[in-house]
């Protein structure tokens, strides 16, 4: 409830701010948007509060929003600092150059919220089934539940008809998205001729108002020349402070009372007519935006003016990483970034542009101002390849190599070097494809995740590293690392590019991993440990699979994410059918009356009840870790009833003659070969370690006093596996259990089998 106050006070604030909002000259129209779609937000979690949820419960029942509503008061918080930048009217021609052809409002503020929104809206849901004391009301909410997710609304426009508005994509809100930037392009235009209508305007001033006005109007690459060089050189306050990088390209310069990037080189124009002007076409969140460029006919200097980023993540990486801080970011942030690179790559390729560079050089970061250690990540380094003086031969490549001490060939599909080595031209442009970016894509993520250089443990170098990567080599993922970021590593580094996913595909798995992260908060282990029962890469073929079928197109539209996030949670729900979960609750007496019926039966397994499919559970019980399966089987916490357990202690204490074997407690049978264990009896056991009678495949167990056989251990040292809606499935070990996975045959549990020896 704290969190939902905070976002109230946010909303208020913004609010506050847009009483004046006649007087904002740029962007007003995305303020507005930006300003009703967050009160829409605000008003719907109200009203989903008070229709699933009770206020005296808030302190127990309502843990599961707290940090959903986290995550959407740091989207509401960025919001306001939006609407603040656009409303300051200080160095108001600075700030004409830098929004007059953004589009975060959308592409990012709105993009977040639709991220966490569903989140929230489901995090509710899961609290309203257990929300209250009356049997027969709780049913009727998971009855309602069920048919909101019936398979019959997994079309977009049954779901804008039905849950259009409680998603915030009603068909009004939507029209808006599409339009409000192209209205605010116009309020732009009206605005920069009332300035050159004004008094006491310099000559600089005027000439950088033509400027914006054919920008604007899409003019201003005209004729393949671009505008005279002394709008920029001539500012009063323009002034270079410093190179960046090693080269002498890019400086940071300060211009109309802000800092920005630029870059600059010497030739002719017309070789480099055709990217500049695409490179000053591109508008998104996510791509190092081009903001204007200037050029001089005399001295044939160029001058791309850009905005200005702190640092890129190979600098941030080598600055902050070291031998006890291996792991840089936080799992959240790093699934952060992976999707802003990857909507970036998406915006590139939608536009036809393929990178075929992409490294961490050429990922830039700056830190999130109302968001402690998050970063906007940008990509860069696409576009002017003639102008960069790329090596072109083993030689300069491997100058470079020393520059940098890192080989740039692990980053590069295993497409491109099979050409490169047969053209021996290491920079040829007919490999550069989408399915390649992806696979630098993937190298990326390995990175990001365990912060280290792809293959940095080995001496590979040069042709070696190539020829290892073409014969399918890849960097090894540490233990532990969260096995669905590893198999979408996995997929986008496949050796064949057609088994390779999308960008689009792979933004819409990161956004349903930045929900499932959100919905799964993280309080006594590592988030690193918690692993969906899904597959998300499978969910994403059955999405695809239903989305071609329907013919729908525009997938990449930003009204489109709460559709997708829907339908993602319908193909989660269609690929666990053999799983019944049980929501956790916070009180003994609410898990007696909800499980009265179950207390009076022997055997309780906590927190998962089995079904039928039992095989497929111990299945994917064994592949929540990417590490090789060491158990057969995974044995699960057994507790007998009160009246089992008086009449095993009353077997115990009469002697061994009267409990001849141990009371065992049955599970549903499974399809592979059951395995008889040895049944021994403690009174009978010597202080010495004796061997216990040959198992049906040969091998003896060694038994002592203090190692019972498994059969006889007690629940306390059994491991345990249970299932709530916080962590759909979590493996936890007991520290006093013998069992560890470690190498050999001779260190191998006691009183198991392992997978090798049932085949």
């Amino acid at each position: 409830m704290e969190q939902f106050r905070r976002i109230g006070e946010v909303l208020g604030s913004m609010k506050a701010l847009m009483v004046l909002q006649d007087g904002i000259k740029i962007n007003q129209g995305q303020c507005c948007l930006l300003l009703d779609i967050l009160t829409l937000a605000f008003e719907t979690i109200g009203e989903e509060i008070r229709l699933n949820l009770k206020l005296e419960e808030k302190k127990t029942k309502w843990k599961g929003l707290d940090e959903p509503l986290r995550e959407l008061y740091t989207v509401f918080r960025e919001s306001e600092i939006y609407i603040r930048s656009c409303m300051d009217a200080k160095d108001w021609w600075g700030k004409a150059v830098i929004l007059h052809q953004n589009k975060d409002c959308v592409e990012f503020y709105i993009h977040n919220l639709f991220c966490y929104f569903s989140a929230v809206i489901e995090a509710i849901e899961n609290a309203g089934e257990i929300a209250g004391l009356d049997q027969d009301e709780m049913q009727k909410k998971r009855i309602v539940l069920k048919r909101k997710y019936d398979k019959d609304w997994n079309d977009p426009k049954l779901f804008q008809w039905r849950f259009g508005k409680q998603y915030l994509v009603p068909k009004t809100m939507c029209k808006r998205l599409e339009s409000a930037w192209r209205e605010d392009r116009w309020r732009l235009i009206e605005a920069l001729k009332e300035k050159k209508l004004a008094v006491g305007l310099t000559k600089n001033e005027q000439q950088l108002g033509d400027l914006l006005l054919k920008k604007l109007h899409g003019a201003e690459f005209l004729n393949g020349k671009l505008f005279p060089s002394s709008i920029l050189l001539g500012a009063k306050d323009y002034n270079i402070k410093r190179r960046l990088g090693n080269g002498r390209q890019y400086k940071e310069i300060h211009w109309l009372g802000h800092n920005f990037a630029m870059r600059h080189f010497f030739g002719e124009l017309e070789p480099f007519s055709s990217e500049i002007s695409t490179l000053l076409s591109l508008s998104h969140p996510s791509v190092l935006q081009y903001l204007c460029g200037f050029y001089d006919e005399d001295k044939k200097e160029c001058f791309l003016v850009m905005e200005l980023m702190s640092k890129d993540l190979c600098c941030y990486m080598k600055e902050n990483c070291g031998a006890r801080r291996q792991i840089l970011f936080s799992l959240p942030v790093v699934v952060d970034i992976m999707l802003q690179i990857a909507r970036g790559m998406e915006y590139l390729h939608s536009r036809k542009i393929y990178h075929g560079d992409l490294n961490p050089f050429n990922i830039f970061l700056k830190a999130r101002s109302s968001t402690e250690g998050f970063f906007q990540a940008k990509v860069s380094g696409f576009g002017l390849t003639s102008a960069q003086k790329k090596p072109t031969c083993r030689n300069s490549q491997k100058q470079q190599q020393k520059k940098h001490e890192i080989d740039p060939l692990i980053w590069c599909a295993p497409e491109v070097l099979a050409e490169q080595e047969q053209t021996g031209n290491t920079f040829v442009h007919s490999k550069f494809t989408e399915k390649a970016d992806v696979y630098s894509f993937g190298m990326l993520c390995f990175e990001l995740l365990t912060g280290k250089i792809p293959f940095e443990d080995s001496h590979l170098q040069g042709d070696k590293m190539s020829h290892t990567i073409r014969a399918g080599g890849r960097p090894l993922f540490p233990f532990p690392s969260p096995k669905y970021l590893v198999n979408l590593t996995k997929r986008c580094w496949h050796s064949d590019p057609s088994q390779r996913l999308s960008f689009s595909s792979i933004c819409r798995i990161l956004r349903y991993i930045k929900k499932f992260l959100a919905l799964n908060p993280d309080v006594d282990q590592p988030p690193i440990l918690q692993s969906p029962s899904t597959d998300f890469c499978e969910i994403e073929t059955w999405f695809q699979k239903h989305y071609k079928a329907m013919g729908h197109a525009d997938a990449a539209s930003i009204s489109q994410i709460p559709f997708q996030m829907f339908s993602y949670r319908l193909g989660e729900m269609d690929k666990t059918p053999g799983l019944i979960r049980i929501k956790s609750l916070d009180s003994v007496s609410e898990t007696a009356s909800m499980f009265k019926a179950e207390e009076e039966a022997t055997p309780v397994i906590d927190s998962l009840t089995v079904t039928d499919d039992t095989r497929s559970f111990f299945s994917d019980a064994r592949s929540l870790y990417d590490v090789r399966s060491v158990f057969s089987e995974a044995p699960m916490k057994k507790t007998l009833s009160a009246k089992k357990r008086s009449e095993l202690r009353g077997r115990k204490a009469s002697g061994p003659s009267q409990a001849p074997t141990t009371s065992r407690i049955s599970l549903p049978k499974l399809p592979t070969p059951k395995l008889s264990s040895p049944k021994l009896q403690y009174s009978k056991l010597p202080p010495s370690k004796v061997a216990s009678p040959k198992s049906s495949f040969g091998r003896s167990s060694m038994t002592n006093k203090t190692s019972p056989p498994l059969s006889c251990i007690s629940s306390r040292n059994s491991m345990s596996m249970s299932m709530s809606p916080r962590y759909p499935m979590t493996m936890s070990m007991s520290p006093r259990h013998p069992m560890s996975a470690t190498r050999g045959n001779s260190c191998r549990p006691r009183g198991h089998v392992s997978d090798s020896d049932l085949h």
